[in-house]
C-alpha cells in the first residue's frame, strides 16, 4: 500500500505517509483548487486537511477529510494517477527523498532503465525497491566510511597501496573495489581507475544510476523481478536478507504507486 496509517483529520498521520499523500494531492491539484503545491513535508496541518477533503469532494468519496489504506479516497488517488514513472510517482515511492535529489536522479532514471532492460512495471517496482533501500532514497551515493577496510583485499583487487579508500563504495548500489571498477568501467567504455576518475560514479547521477542498472543486469535480477521474487533479489543483493522488511514495504509502495496488481 501507499500508505501504513489514516492520514488527515483525527489520523495517525505518519510523517512519511502525510508526505504520500501530499504528493498525491500535488498530482490532482486542479481538482482541488490548488494555485501552488502543497509542500511536501510530512506535516498534516490543515492546510492539507482541507485539500484532503476538497479532492474527496472531487472524487465523489466520503468528505472526512482523512484517508485510510485500501479505502476510497486512496483508490481514487490510484485511478487518477499519471501515466509513468513521474517525478512526483517517484517521489512518492521514494518517500525519504529531497526534491532536489529527485530532479537530479529522475532524468538519469528513466534513461537507464530503457537501456538496461528493467522495462516493466513489475521490474521497475523491484529494482526502486531494492536500490531505493541500498541507497537510502537517493541519499547516499558514496560509502560513509573512509575505504580504508577495504585496503589489501585481493578478493576486490585491490592489490596497490590506497586502493582500499581510491576504490570504496560509490554510486547507487555502492560499487566497491579495483576489480569492479575496471569491469564497470570496461563494459561503458569509460576510464574510472586513473587518478580521480573513481570519485565519478558517485558525484556523476548518470553514472550512479547506470552502474545499479549495470549491477542488475550483470547478475541477470530481472528473472527475480519478474518472478516477484523479493526474497532471493534480496539475498543475491545483499548476500542475506538484511532490510528485507523495509525492502518488502518499499515494494508494495512502489507496485501501488505503478498500479500492479
Amino acid at each position: 500500500m501507499c500508505i501504513t496509517g489514516s492520514v488527515g483529520q483525527n489520523g495517525r498521520n505518519d510523517k512519511g505517509d502525510v508526505k504520500r499523500i501530499q504528493l498525491l494531492l500535488n498530482m490532482n491539484a486542479a481538482a482541488c483548487g490548488l494555485e501552488k503545491p502543497l509542500a511536501a513535508d510530512g506535516m498534516c496541518g490543515s492546510g492539507t486537511v482541507g485539500v484532503l477533503n476538497a479532492f474527496q469532494r472531487h472524487a465523489g468519496v466520503m468528505s472526512n477529510g482523512r484517508a485510510e489504506p485500501g479505502d476510497q479516497t486512496m483508490k481514487a488517488f490510484q485511478d487518477r494517477l499519471p501515466r509513468g514513472l513521474t517525478k512526483e510517482k517517484l517521489w512518492t515511492i521514494m518517500t525519504g527523498a529531497t526534491e532536489a535529489h529527485i530532479k537530479r536522479y529522475h532524468e538519469p532514471l528513466l534513461n537507464c532503465l530503457e537501456r538496461n532492460g528493467i522495462d516493466t512495471p513489475l521490474r521497475v517496482a523491484h529494482f526502486l525497491a531494492q536500490v531505493g533501500h541500498e541507497c537510502g532514497d537517493f541519499r547516499y551515493q558514496e560509502e560513509i566510511a573512509d575505504g580504508s577496510a577495504y585496503e589489501g583485499r585481493k578478493d576486490l583487487g585491490n592489490t596497490q597501496p590506497g586502493d582500499g579508500k581510491r576504490f570504496k563504495g560509490r554510486g547507487l548500489v555502492q560499487l566497491t573495489g579495483r576489480s569492479n571498477y575496471t569491469r564497470y568501467g570496461e563494459a561503458i567504455g569509460r576510464d574510472l581507475v586513473t587518478g580521480d576518475n573513481p570519485r565519478q560514479v558517485a558525484d556523476d547521477p548518470e553514472l550512479a544510476i547506470d552502474v545499479a542498472c549495470w549491477y542488475w543486469t550483470s547478475r541477470k535480477l530481472n528473472q527475480w523481478a519478474d518472478e516477484d521474487n523479493v526474497r532471493e533479489l534480496t539475498r543475491r543483493i545483499n548476500g542475506g536478507y538484511n532490510g528485507l522488511e523495509d525492502r518488502e514495504a518499499r515494494l508494495a509502495r512502489a507496485k501501488w504507486v505503478l498500479a500492479i496488481a
